[in-house]
């Protein structure tokens, strides 16, 4: 008797959570018995992870000015998009056919952004870009008089 008893209210139990586990899943299935509520919450999909696509790095740039004196300060801003904020953007500057690295850089900010603070000295028409590794801006011109 005793052991009729505590399978009775075993089975009562199990039927009971099992019911529940269907309501709070908000599923239609119906459980046909006891023992298959553990079979339909095993069956519940798998949740699939799936990664965002990587965003292509990109720089833009655009002076403040065209034209400055030698030696006078300008800025250079732009927005960045798949550069990691605080990483360091450079200006960089075309001298005798070659992109050389100039001593002006800033961290981008956490919105993408950034604002560079330039002077030149090499009088004319200067073509300049903005790095960082191997993504570089489009080249932009600034005339030192």
């Amino acid at each position: 008797m005793i052991v009729s008893k505590r399978r009775s209210l075993r089975t009562a139990v199990v039927t009971t959570l099992g019911i529940a586990s269907l309501a709070l899943a908000g599923t239609a299935m119906a459980a046909p018995s006891a023992t298959s509520a553990t079979s339909v919450a095993q069956a519940a999909p798998q949740a699939v992870v799936q990664k965002a696509p990587a965003v292509k790095p990109s720089i833009t740039a655009k002076p403040s000015v065209t034209t400055v004196r030698a030696w006078q300060q300008f800025r250079v801003t732009g927005t960045t998009t798949g550069i990691k904020a605080g990483s360091k953007v450079t200006l960089q500057q075309k001298q005798r056919g070659k992109w050389v690295t100039l001593p002006a850089a800033t961290p981008v900010n956490r919105t993408g952004g950034y604002s560079l603070r330039v002077e030149l000295g090499l009088k004319g028409k200067n073509d300049l870009r903005i790095v960082n590794g191997t993504t570089a801006s489009p080249v932009f011109n600034v005339t030192v008089r």
